[in-house]
Protein backbone atom coordinates (compact mmCIF):
# COMPACT_ATOMS: atom_id res chain seq x y z
CA UNK A 1 0.00 0.00 0.00
CA UNK A 2 0.92 3.47 -1.07
CA UNK A 3 1.38 6.14 1.50
CA UNK A 4 -0.68 9.22 0.87
CA UNK A 5 2.53 11.42 1.21
CA UNK A 6 4.38 8.75 -1.98
CA UNK A 7 2.56 11.26 -4.55
CA UNK A 8 3.23 14.71 -3.26
CA UNK A 9 6.49 14.19 -2.35
CA UNK A 10 6.83 12.89 -5.86
CA UNK A 11 5.74 15.83 -7.14
CA UNK A 12 7.55 18.06 -5.78
CA UNK A 13 10.42 16.64 -6.80
CA UNK A 14 8.81 16.43 -10.35
CA UNK A 15 8.27 20.22 -9.97
CA UNK A 16 11.78 20.96 -9.02
CA UNK A 17 12.65 19.40 -12.46
CA UNK A 18 9.90 20.82 -14.58
CA UNK A 19 10.73 24.27 -13.47
CA UNK A 20 14.45 23.73 -14.12
CA UNK A 21 13.83 22.30 -17.66
CA UNK A 22 11.41 25.44 -18.02
CA UNK A 23 13.09 27.90 -17.08
CA UNK A 24 16.67 26.91 -16.11
CA UNK A 25 18.01 27.59 -19.50
CA UNK A 26 16.75 31.59 -19.23
CA UNK A 27 20.42 32.02 -16.70
CA UNK A 28 22.39 29.09 -17.41
CA UNK A 29 22.25 28.89 -21.18
CA UNK A 30 21.38 32.10 -22.39
CA UNK A 31 24.41 32.68 -24.38
CA UNK A 32 23.99 28.99 -26.15
CA UNK A 33 22.16 28.20 -29.50
CA UNK A 34 18.15 27.67 -28.79
CA UNK A 35 18.38 24.17 -30.05
CA UNK A 36 21.00 23.33 -27.11
CA UNK A 37 19.04 24.64 -24.83
CA UNK A 38 15.85 22.49 -25.79
CA UNK A 39 17.77 19.49 -25.88
CA UNK A 40 18.70 20.36 -22.33
CA UNK A 41 15.54 21.26 -21.55
CA UNK A 42 14.58 17.87 -22.68
CA UNK A 43 16.79 15.93 -21.24
CA UNK A 44 15.92 17.32 -17.69
CA UNK A 45 12.33 17.00 -18.37
CA UNK A 46 12.79 13.12 -18.52
CA UNK A 47 13.28 12.79 -14.79
CA UNK A 48 10.51 15.14 -13.90
CA UNK A 49 8.30 12.63 -15.95
CA UNK A 50 10.08 9.72 -14.74
CA UNK A 51 8.76 10.66 -11.26
CA UNK A 52 5.51 12.87 -12.39
CA UNK A 53 3.85 9.47 -14.06
CA UNK A 54 4.60 7.50 -11.09
CA UNK A 55 2.81 9.93 -8.44
CA UNK A 56 0.27 10.15 -10.30
CA UNK A 57 -0.19 6.52 -10.95
CA UNK A 58 0.28 6.19 -7.01
CA UNK A 59 -1.90 9.31 -5.92
CA UNK A 60 -5.18 8.36 -8.46
CA UNK A 61 -6.34 5.63 -5.74
CA UNK A 62 -6.08 7.69 -2.70
CA UNK A 63 -7.21 11.44 -4.56
CA UNK A 64 -9.76 12.22 -7.19
CA UNK A 65 -8.14 13.62 -10.86
CA UNK A 66 -8.81 17.24 -9.84
CA UNK A 67 -7.51 16.69 -6.20
CA UNK A 68 -3.90 15.61 -8.02
CA UNK A 69 -4.40 18.58 -10.07
CA UNK A 70 -4.93 20.88 -7.65
CA UNK A 71 -1.97 19.25 -5.57
CA UNK A 72 0.27 19.84 -8.27
CA UNK A 73 -0.42 23.06 -9.47
CA UNK A 74 0.01 24.41 -5.88
CA UNK A 75 3.65 22.48 -5.39
CA UNK A 76 4.17 24.07 -8.79
CA UNK A 77 3.67 27.90 -7.05
CA UNK A 78 6.21 26.83 -4.33
CA UNK A 79 8.82 25.21 -6.63
CA UNK A 80 8.39 28.04 -8.71
CA UNK A 81 8.44 30.64 -6.22
CA UNK A 82 11.43 29.44 -4.23
CA UNK A 83 13.28 28.52 -7.72
CA UNK A 84 12.50 32.82 -9.03
CA UNK A 85 13.90 33.89 -5.25
CA UNK A 86 16.62 31.15 -4.78
CA UNK A 87 18.07 30.52 -8.47
CA UNK A 88 16.88 33.55 -10.18
CA UNK A 89 17.52 36.05 -7.77
CA UNK A 90 14.18 38.02 -8.32
CA UNK A 91 12.53 39.68 -5.54
CA UNK A 92 10.08 37.60 -3.29
CA UNK A 93 7.00 39.95 -3.86
CA UNK A 94 3.48 40.01 -2.40
CA UNK A 95 2.03 38.91 -5.42
CA UNK A 96 3.37 35.40 -4.30
CA UNK A 97 0.84 35.48 -1.41
CA UNK A 98 -2.15 36.46 -3.35
CA UNK A 99 -0.98 33.83 -5.69
CA UNK A 100 -0.98 31.35 -2.96
CA UNK A 101 -4.41 32.70 -1.35
CA UNK A 102 -6.07 32.69 -4.60
CA UNK A 103 -4.91 28.57 -4.68
CA UNK A 104 -5.42 27.69 -1.07
CA UNK A 105 -9.17 28.82 -2.41
CA UNK A 106 -9.16 26.06 -5.19
CA UNK A 107 -7.61 23.53 -2.65
CA UNK A 108 -10.70 24.64 -0.14
CA UNK A 109 -13.22 23.94 -3.15
CA UNK A 110 -11.59 20.60 -4.69
CA UNK A 111 -11.19 19.30 -1.06
CA UNK A 112 -14.03 20.04 0.77
CA UNK A 113 -16.72 17.00 -1.26
CA UNK A 114 -14.05 14.84 -0.05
Amino acid sequence: MVNAWSPIALLFLSNIFMTFAWYGHLKSLRETALWVAVLVSWGIAFFEYALQVPANRMGYGQYTLPQLKIMQEVITMVVFAGFSVLYMKQPLKLDFLWAGVCLLGAVYFIFRSA
